[in-house]
């Protein structure tokens, strides 16, 4: 089996990160439903087993590995990495997916806060990365997906919130997955690398991040639920809708990824008007017109 992706991933084995909920869900779930043996880690515990389970409900006939692994920690990537490698000789797809909010200002935010969320948004796309790399030597073919985010070109939820932490780890993981695409072409010409770039997805990033990155919800200051849901459910588009375009884009050998209309819309914007990003005037372009 030589050929890439272009006619699926059956018979391929997939590592996803962030695999509990949201985006990394709905790739594992499409993924195995085509056929490809999926490797699996989450933060929480619970969440993971209800991916494998609706996997097993779904009838898939891909199998799933499922490891509890904190990204930003070495420790618990290595010993993922071990795992696999246990369980195929190999490694075709690594899904970068892992990722949470908080930490918005390195001026007067907590620094824990801010360090947590860098530390998995970025070393948790650096880490899986050198952790796999001799898994994915060992494929015939192999490909390296990484999710950044609008936030990876446009540092900004709005001129009224800091959001130093997130949008500094999604610019470097946009920068390392473009420079992937020479390092690869140069050192290991059997892999290509996809930067990944969404919108507002439906997603439970907004819940799971609160829950684990957030001292005021701890003190029940905030309703974690209650927004979380919220930005779940008024999504334009949904974790299934987005796990597909991601898919096709392998397929595609595609490097750069848009998921949404919102990020086709902010991207075009940022572009045509790039000294006018972070100015009060810019954000008035996506105001509902009457």
């Amino acid at each position: 089996m030589s050929e890439r992706f272009e006619n699926g991933f059956a018979g391929r084995v997939a590592v996803v990160t962030g695999a509990g909920t949201g985006m990394g869900r709905e790739l594992v779930r499409q993924l195995t439903a085509d056929g490809c043996d999926v490797a699996v880690c989450d933060v929480i515990g619970e969440n993971l087993r209800q991916t494998a389970a609706m996997c097993a409900e779904d009838g898939n006939t891909g199998q799933v590995l499922e490891v509890i692994a904190d990204v930003s920690s070495e420790e618990q990537i290595l010993a993922f990495r071990d795992a696999v490698a246990e369980w195929r000789p190999h490694v075709n797809l690594l899904f970068n997916n892992a990722g949470i909010a908080g930490g918005g200002s390195i001026v007067n935010g907590d620094r824990a806060q801010w360090d947590k969320t860098f530390a998995v948004c970025w070393n948790g796309v650096y880490l899986n990365t050198r952790a796999f790399m001799p898994l994915l030597m060992q494929a015939p073919v192999g490909h390296v997906i990484n999710t950044s985010s609008v936030n990876g070109f446009w540092a900004s939820v709005g001129p009224d919130t800091a959001h130093s932490a997130y949008s500094s780890a999604k610019f470097a993981v946009k920068g390392f997955t473009e420079a992937l695409i020479t390092d690869f072409a140069l050192n290991a010409p059997h892999l290509r690398a996809s930067v990944v770039m969404p919108g507002h997805i439906g997603t439970s990033i907004v819940i799971n991040s609160m829950k684990l990155n957030s001292s005021t919800a701890d003190a029940g200051l905030i309703d974690v639920e209650g927004m979380g849901e919220l930005f779940r459910d008024n999504a334009p588009m949904t974790a299934a809708e987005a796990a597909t375009i991601m898919l096709d884009a392998v397929k595609n050998e595609q490097w750069r990824v848009l998921v949404g209309a919102d990020a086709e819309l902010l991207d075009a914007a940022v572009r045509a008007r790039p000294n006018e990003a972070y100015q009060p005037n810019f954000f008035q372009l996506f105001e509902p017109q009457d």
